[in-house]
């Protein structure tokens, strides 16, 4: 029986050279994954770890707002200076920090 005959109990032999190269390349392939997993978990952190921190102050919304009647709000848009309410009616109202309207604006057609 030849050692490449394959009813042969024994495995056949590898070469250690070939092994240490596998064992070196497979922690190469682990340290780099390790090191690509930390880098996307700082990055995530640094990117989204400011988002609603303290010190960040988001503007005020109007103590109250009245729409014209019979119209609904389907979208509120805060800004610095204005509150801005897009209707089921298809128009776009402006609004003052005080809640004043300043603006209705159709949309469409």
């Amino acid at each position: 029986m030849t050692p490449s005959d394959p009813t042969s109990p024994e495995p056949a032999a590898v070469s250690l050279p070939e092994v240490r190269f596998l064992k070196i390349l497979v922690t190469v392939l682990t340290a780099v994954m390790i090191f690509g997993l930390v880098a996307v978990i700082g990055l995530l952190v640094t990117r989204l770890g400011g988002v609603g921190a303290p010190g960040t102050a988001l503007p005020a919304l109007p103590s109250r707002i009245a729409l014209p009647d019979g119209m609904k709000a389907e979208a509120v848009t805060v800004a610095k200076e204005f509150t801005l309410v897009v209707t089921d009616r298809d128009s776009v109202l402006l609004f003052r920090p005080d809640g004043t309207l300043v603006r209705a604006v159709p949309i469409g057609e």
